[in-house]
């Protein structure tokens, strides 16, 4: 018999529970350092851009010095220069002259604007405007992007490509990350093979599903592979997971049949937190600790054990990434009824439609190939008999 407990009471003793484990940082190249995730606030010491610049070809001049301009009567500049990319302006404005200037080029000391070339005649020593521009126009200033002193990322940010370029723009060539989380997968059963089966044999899918998920969340992932159910067996195998994983994933086992021995197993080389989970699928689930590392027993259904990881794995590794507890992707309308009463909260895969419109795709725990069709899944309360169709509900991502 389970004593099933409500998903958001599992993940608070998940997340309490992975909160033990010390975060472990290491320093990576900026290019190695894409997708992982920031492990101190990024303080800038220096301004980007680290002068004005212009952002037009053209001539840079005083903007005052153009008042009046039109394509009638131009503006009459003299020229005092031109600006090199790469290189200190050499020359400073006074009134009534400019100099040439380059998208990305340093404004010279006395300009204030740019005129773009298009609407310029340069006749060599003089410079006709035939439009006026004002203060700051086609200028990007001196600390625009970022300012000395800012905080241009906090801990826990995800380095994705702006990241990334926000850093290099800053001159920082190498950055503080934590440590991947550490995850083996097991999987148990006598009827699992990795291909080609007979009989009643299937597939092993969860391992690679398994693998699949977690290495796209950032961790190191080893798969032990598929394992009789012999207690001694699935034992061993745990006992080596441990050995080299922060967090261990058993797919299996984790009902209470009676080749379901998973909560034995946990019960004797740790401690069990929870068995049983308030959800559909996924109501067999069992969490517990061995010493500070996390082990979760979850069904032996594909699609139960994808949402399990999901929904409650996931927050795990999120507290060891120091990262928050997930949001929302969009929120949708149903495009259909959907009934639900059986006192336990139901996920559900959508597809996504015009207008923000969410079709629910109904599927039993073992099918697997909804997953490739799906957007999104959604959460119906257990406390709630179904949805109406034109309700507004949260989305989350697969």
């Amino acid at each position: 018999m389970l004593n099933v407990i409500a998903r958001e009471d599992a993940v608070k003793i998940v997340r309490r529970s992975a909160a033990l484990q010390a975060p472990e940082v290491q320093r990576l190249p900026l290019q190695k350092a894409v997708g992982r995730v920031l492990a101190q606030d990024i303080v800038s010491e220096c301004a980007v851009p680290p002068f004005d610049r212009s952002t037009m070809d053209g001539f840079a001049v005083r903007a005052a010095d153009t008042f009046g301009a039109g394509a009638s009567i131009p503006a009459e500049l003299t020229v005092a220069g031109e600006i090199k990319m790469g290189e200190p302006a050499a020359v400073a404005l006074s009134g009534g002259q400019c100099a040439r200037i380059s998208t990305g080029g340093m404004l010279p000391a006395g300009a204030d604007a740019v005129v773009m070339a298009e609407h310029t005649e340069d006749l060599g020593d003089l410079c006709l405007c035939y439009g006026a521009v004002a203060p700051g126009e086609n200028v990007t200033k001196k600390g625009d992007d970022i300012a000395p002193g800012s905080v241009v990322l906090r801990r826990g940010s995800v380095l994705c490509a702006g990241q990334i370029g926000a850093l290099a723009s800053l001159g920082i060539r190498s950055v503080p990350v934590f440590q991947k989380p550490r995850v083996a997968v097991i999987s148990t059963g006598d009827e699992l093979v990795q291909s080609d089966p007979t009989g009643g044999q299937i597939c092993d899918s969860n391992s690679d599903l398994l693998f699949a998920a977690a290495t796209n969340d950032g961790c190191d992932v080893f798969c032990f592979g598929a394992v009789k159910d012999e207690r001694s067996a699935i034992q061993a195998a745990v006992e080596a997971c441990l050995a080299r994983a922060d967090i261990v994933l058993i797919s299996g086992g984790s009902s209470a049949g009676a080749k379901d021995m998973t909560v034995g197993i946990l019960s004797s080389l740790g401690e069990v937190q929870f068995h049983g989970i308030a959800m559909k699928p996924g109501k067999p689930t069992i969490f517990g600790t061995v010493g500070k590392k996390l082990v979760f027993g979850l069904p032996g259904h594909p699609l139960a054990a994808y949402f399990v990881y999901r929904t409650v794995v996931s927050e795990a590794l999120r507290t060891l990434l120091c990262l928050p507890q997930e949001t929302p992707l969009l929120r949708g309308t149903l495009l259909e009824n959907i009934p639900s009463n059986h006192g336990r909260e139901e996920l559900l895969c959508v597809q996504l439609h015009e207008n923000g419109g969410v079709l629910p795709l109904h599927t039993k725990s073992g099918v697997l190939s909804v997953l490739t069709r799906a957007q999104g899944y959604l959460c119906i309360d257990r406390n709630t008999e179904g949805l109406p169709k034109g309700a507004e509900i949260d989305i989350y991502r697969l």
